[in-house]
């Protein structure tokens, strides 16, 4: 039997899997009423200084129980002066800038493993690397002060809005004087260096790798 194979297989049982589990377990997000929706788009247009904290903070005194990424989704984009686009931005700024990121890799046993990864864009040169299988916010924040040892911080960091950078790892990138740009929702191409180094190295590394073997491949 050929490797690719049984790869093959344990890919469908772990779609499988995970489709079982979700069909099976809580509901997803609720849809926010049309209603709801029309009044946050009615408050951003006749409020455009207000961004989705305050937009939130009113919605909750009226009784309407919404998360604040919500009011952001349905939010009226208005018009901006027009900037440098993310390709200049990221051209000027290529030796002083990093990307961190997580990526993932399915254990035979349908468990996954978190690579958390801190990318150089002027050589993209991974300066540090770790595995676990369970991220936390304080963890992911002492892997960026192992990257960045003896005050020898970029300028600029950055990473997707994922939850898991969370408080802890804000206050110790801004200690670090380290400016955080977060990329657009849903637009990975605006992390493209960070984002191909890691589909390739999951391209590598099979169902069967072990968190020592990933710490061994140097990635």
């Amino acid at each position: 039997m050929k490797p690719e194979t049984v790869i093959a297989w344990h890919r469908k049982g772990f779609r499988l899997f995970w489709t079982w589990n979700i069909r099976h377990g809580q509901a997803g997000r609720p849809l926010v009423p049309k209603d709801v929706r029309e009044l946050i788009r009615n408050m951003s247009r006749s409020n455009p200084l207000w961004g989705a904290p305050r937009i939130h903070g009113e919605l909750l005194k009226l009784g309407i129980d919404i998360g604040e990424t919500s009011v952001g989704n349905y939010m009226v984009r208005h018009r901006k002066p027009p900037s440098q686009t993310w390709r200049t931005f990221l051209e000027n700024h290529v030796k002083t800038m990093v990307s961190v990121d997580f990526f993932t890799v399915p254990r035979i046993p349908f468990q996954v493993l978190y690579v958390f990864l801190v990318l150089a864009h002027d050589r993209r040169r991974i300066l540090h690397f770790n595995v676990t299988a369970h991220p936390m916010a304080e963890w992911t924040a002492q892997q960026l002060r192992e990257a960045f040892p003896f005050d020898r911080s970029r300028r600029y960091l950055l990473r997707d809005r994922d939850g898991i950078f969370g408080s802890d790892f804000r206050k110790d990138v801004k200690a670090m004087g380290i400016k955080e740009v977060l990329s657009a929702p849903r637009s990975p191409w605006q992390r493209a260096y960070v984002t191909c180094d890691w589909h390739d190295s999951a391209r590598v590394l099979g169902p069967g790798s072990s968190s020592t073997q990933l710490r061994c491949t140097g990635m």
